[in-house]
């Protein structure tokens, strides 16, 4: 069964059976489970040509860490750390979509010049109004995020009267700027880990299918998230992909188009067995099935 190509799925409006799978490529010194892995180039191509390999539907590459606390990074660092990963990428493979994770009008017309084809902005175009402008020239899809405050301050006492209904309102917002810039593909992000506390985003991965009445796919990025590790108490990121997997399959339900993981690996192993839970059993002549 192959998953649903990204433009039909942006164009149709119908939730997938099985959500996209993103593969994240940080390419970042600092980014909170794996920076420093791949902030070199080419380990960066061969990770993302890995994530292919493995079963990845869709690439999210990242050249600033988002991680609580972090500072924001120069265009022209961000630049160096991007562009040649996507260009490497290109060279390999010329039809996987990628998506590029920025807030800079300046970052997203170099990486579209390189072949990027989707941009994710954790500011739901609030950093850089350049940007949405941009992606509607181009024709992009845009990922938009909620986000309380910026990385360096979210997580300093997030505050919600109620966390869903705010989220909500938030995020039909910036969709509502978005259309009225002309963008016509937008999918949201209700911002799992970015300015909230364990308890706000346990109940909005509870209420997730309500955030399909904005009327646009959405996309869950949970993966290795300290709510996770807070939960189940596992300190160390990258031993939280199993975690990750597991809450992944509990959510099926939950309405997502796009989950954005880490380990590819695993969540393609979940869509197999999915599969073939989904296929329907053919029975032999003498009724018992194959």
């Amino acid at each position: 069964m192959r998953a649903v190509p990204l433009h039909h799925l942006l164009s149709s409006g119908v939730v997938p059976p099985f959500p996209l799978i993103m593969g994240i490529v940080n390419v970042t010194p600092d980014s909170f489970s794996d920076g420093g892995l791949y902030a070199e180039p080419q380990a960066a191509v061969e990770h993302a040509l890995e994530l292919i390999e493995q079963g990845a539907d869709l690439l999210d590459i990242g050249g600033e860490s988002s991680r609580p606390g972090a500072e924001p990074v120069p265009v022209e660092e961000e630049l160096r750390r991007v562009v040649p990963v996507i260009e490497g990428i290109r060279r390999h493979n010329r039809e996987i979509p990628i998506s590029v994770d920025t807030t800079k009008a300046e970052v997203a017309e170099a990486v579209v010049a390189a072949g990027a084809t989707m941009l994710n902005d954790i500011s739901a175009l609030r950093f850089d109004p350049r940007l949405g402008e941009l992606a509607a020239r181009h024709g992009l899809p845009v990922v938009l995020m909620h986000m309380q405050g910026t990385p360096k301050t979210m997580q300093q006492n997030p505050h919600y009267t109620d966390v869903v209904a705010d989220v909500k309102a938030f995020l039909q917002e910036r969709i509502a700027y978005a259309r009225r810039l002309g963008i016509q593909h937008v999918v949201a992000d209700v911002g799992i880990g970015f300015g909230k506390r364990v308890e706000h985003n346990w109940e909005l991965l509870r209420r997730h299918r309500e955030f399909l009445q904005l009327g646009v796919p959405l996309l869950i990025g949970l993966s290795r998230k300290s709510f996770l590790g807070a939960t189940l108490g596992i300190a160390e990121p990258r031993q939280r992909d199993c975690a990750t997997a597991l809450l992944h399959a509990l959510l099926l339900d939950s309405g997502a188009s796009i989950i954005r993981v880490h380990n590819v690996a695993l969540l393609a192993q979940l869509r197999r067995l999915w599969e073939c839970l989904s296929e329907s059993v053919e029975a032999q002549p003498d009724g018992t099935p194959h």
